[in-house]
């Protein structure tokens, strides 16, 4: 079963990631959407109408934890995904612009959903969970954060496949406090 993830791309400039290094696991300030101007056509706004409508269905998901007793919200979101994905068909994804700090907004794959559900177990909830990508490094770093002092740090190699596809394989795993750090195998590969 192949996972899915929110992460749009290629961002827009407005989106880009203002760290200028793309490895660095600090996540970039948060960016907000501008308003498009009221003197566009309806044409040049009409990809930000599939993009508010995903938005609008995983706002109130958990990130995708709620997704998973819901199997209708589940498709009706992979159907609003599909439907972006075909604004971007013929666009080369796996390039420069893919190397940034992504936020996850929303995901299906089990095992950040059951780190995120059961961060109380440790004592607190989770932070951002981002993607770190660095296309020219083939470096891809999975973080979930536990504030004040935690992470759970997953890095991969990552071999593009133009024009869409990015091919990844965990290298290592590691779950850290504040003076404790339980290295974890890797397990995983896909696209």
């Amino acid at each position: 079963m192949i996972a899915s993830s929110l992460l749009l791309a290629p961002p827009p400039p407005f989106l880009r990631n203002p760290n200028p290094n793309p490895s660095s696991p600090i996540p970039p300030k948060p960016h907000r959407l501008p308003s498009p101007p009221s003197s566009q056509s309806p044409s040049s706004t009409a990809p930000l109408l599939p993009k508010s409508l995903l938005l609008s269905l995983i706002s109130d998901q958990d990130r995708g934890i709620k997704t998973q007793s819901n199997p209708s919200k589940r498709a009706e979101i992979i159907q609003a995904i599909e439907d972006l994905a075909v604004l971007g068909a013929g666009t080369i994804t796996t390039g420069p612009s893919l190397s940034a700090t992504w936020r996850m907004l929303w995901t299906t794959e089990k095992e950040q959903l059951f780190i995120i559900k059961n961060a109380g177990l440790f004592g607190t909830s989770a932070g951002d969970v981002l993607q770190v990508i660095d296309v020219g490094n083939g470096v891809l770093n999975n973080v979930i954060t536990f504030p004040p002092d935690g992470v759970f740090f997953v890095r991969s190699s990552i071999d593009p496949a133009p024009p869409q596809r990015v091919n990844f394989k965990f290298t290592s795993a590691v779950l850290r406090g504040s003076n404790w750090e339980i290295p974890l195998p890797p397990f995983g590969q896909g696209w």
